[in-house]
């Protein structure tokens, strides 16, 4: 199957709409100033004719659904208030249990036997050496009464 020559001519193309910025700027100025119910002269072009913009009075309705009462809104900033205290106390007490089992590191020089006695033992019984020290640390402050 050959390739035929497809050029630009052969794909239908949609002209640009010509609009310029001084009748632009003086439809939204028309449209922001104009009153409740369009004139015919004041129509916008793309405006059906039997379409009327909502009233004053037909907006309040729709405000007041979307703007809560004062007793709403109370319930609602009581509602934040408590769950922004609870989660500041949940957080306060992680802090405190994450400081009581924090980490305290104690740094001692070992001669090097008991090092590789230390990395035999741990490598043997596959246990990390720390638990290994902190046993034998453990049960040396219990015999001796700590």
């Amino acid at each position: 199957m050959a390739k035929g020559q497809t050029t630009v001519s052969d794909f239908a193309v949609a002209p640009r709409r010509s609009r310029p910025a001084d009748q632009a700027t003086a439809e939204d100025a028309a449209t922001s100033m104009a009153p409740s119910v369009p004139t015919e002269g004041a129509r916008i072009d793309n405006q059906p004719q039997g379409l009327v913009s909502h009233s004053v009075e037909t907006d309040l309705p729709a405000s007041r659904l979307i703007a809560p009462t004062a007793e709403a809104r109370r319930e609602r900033a009581v509602s934040k208030a408590l769950q922004r205290e609870d989660s500041r106390v949940r957080l306060r007490d992680l802090k405190r249990a994450r400081d009581r089992e924090s980490k305290h590191y104690v740094n001692c020089p070992l001669d090097y036997d008991t090092k590789k006695r230390l990395e035999k033992a741990a490598l043997e019984n596959d246990v990390k050496m720390t638990v290994i020290m902190k046993a034998a640390i453990d049960q040396f402050l219990k015999d001796n009464g700590y």
